[in-house]
């Protein structure tokens, strides 16, 4: 995303497709976001590395219905669509990144019907995004 103004409409309606309760899930948060781990722990198990901690499981109605319903407050440095730094969510139809509080989607092992999904979901944001597609 290029553009700070854009909502998290387009987000939301990615995050709503392409996820679902019963998939695999990671949040991973720096270390300092204290209140968006214990948010997300709430979902899964935290592990720690050097700078980040990784809380993974499995996706529930709860995280779910939060991850569309949040409307992050802080957008000083990035216009936030997720409290979260980066969630991949992981399932038998594909394999989603919302990276840098999801400013940047990538969307892996993705069908031709999905692929038309996405265009249809971004195009009204044309001059918001940057976007590629390899097929």
């Amino acid at each position: 995303m290029i553009d700070n103004k854009t909502s998290s409409h387009w987000w939301k309606k990615l995050i709503e497709h392409f996820s679902e309760v019963g998939d695999t899930f990671e949040i991973r948060c720096w270390k300092e976001e204290t209140d968006e781990i214990k948010q997300a722990s709430l979902y899964g198990n935290p592990t720690e590395d050097k700078n980040e901690v990784s809380v993974k499981g499995v996706v529930t109605a709860e995280l779910l219905s939060e991850l569309l319903s949040d409307e992050p407050s802080d957008k000083s440095i990035y216009n936030k669509m997720t409290k979260y730094f980066t969630i991949n969510v992981e399932n038998d139809k594909c394999f989603l990144c919302s990276a840098h509080y999801g400013t940047e989607m990538y969307l892996e092992r993705v069908s031709n019907a999905d692929i038309s999904f996405f265009k249809s979901v971004v195009k009204q944001y044309d001059d918001c995004f940057s976007v590629r597609i390899d097929k």
